[in-house]
């Protein structure tokens, strides 16, 4: 790995261990955490499926954020503040697949994941996964606030710790989950 910075996850279960770390001199060294999180309910898989309750193991970049709250100062990407109409589209047969869209669906989905009135999603970053949008594949894997328990396959944590973790980001950071 090349990457300048790293956000590191590694999972037990559904608990996690998230650090974010520099490359100093050809070695990582953590800058911030490490902060105890969640990845999902059934674990890291390789193998990831939609619905699986799996977070996807790899290397992705980080793309741009949303919430329901103001841009906390995340620089990569644009920042989404998102409203009732906001959806993250889950719905293997639809064209618009792992991607957000905005209601109504007018038979473009049968199915999207609101991104409005969860708290999880006060602050979140898209995380690079199936950027191919292969159907089946799995969709809306964000980095967001932790609930105290599994996700149905994010990574996240508590609130102070992500608002640390998204301002110290630059462009080309990566996660890395294992």
């Amino acid at each position: 790995m090349s990457a300048t910075q790293v956000v590191l996850v590694t999972s037990s279960g559904s608990r996690a261990t998230v650090r974010a770390c520099t490359r100093t001199g050809g070695r990582y060294v953590t800058s911030l955490g490490p902060y105890a999180g969640h990845v999902g309910k059934n674990g890291v898989s390789s193998a990831k499926r939609e619905g699986d309750l799996r977070t996807p193991a790899g290397v992705f970049a980080l793309r741009g954020g949303f919430g329901a709250r103001s841009n906390p100062g995340l620089r990569i990407g644009a920042w989404l503040r998102v409203d009732s109409r906001d959806v993250w589209v889950d719905d293997p047969s639809s064209s618009l697949y792992n991607t957000h869209q905005r209601t109504p669906a007018a038979g473009r989905w049968s199915s999207a994941e609101p991104l409005l009135n969860t708290p999880a999603y006060s602050y979140a970053q898209v995380i690079g996964y199936n950027e191919a949008r292969t159907p089946g594949r799995g969709s809306a894997i964000f980095l967001h606030v932790d609930l105290g328990h599994g996700t149905a396959g994010c990574v996240s944590l508590p609130t102070s710790g992500l608002l640390a973790v998204l301002r110290w980001e630059r462009s080309g950071a990566v996660i890395a989950i294992r």
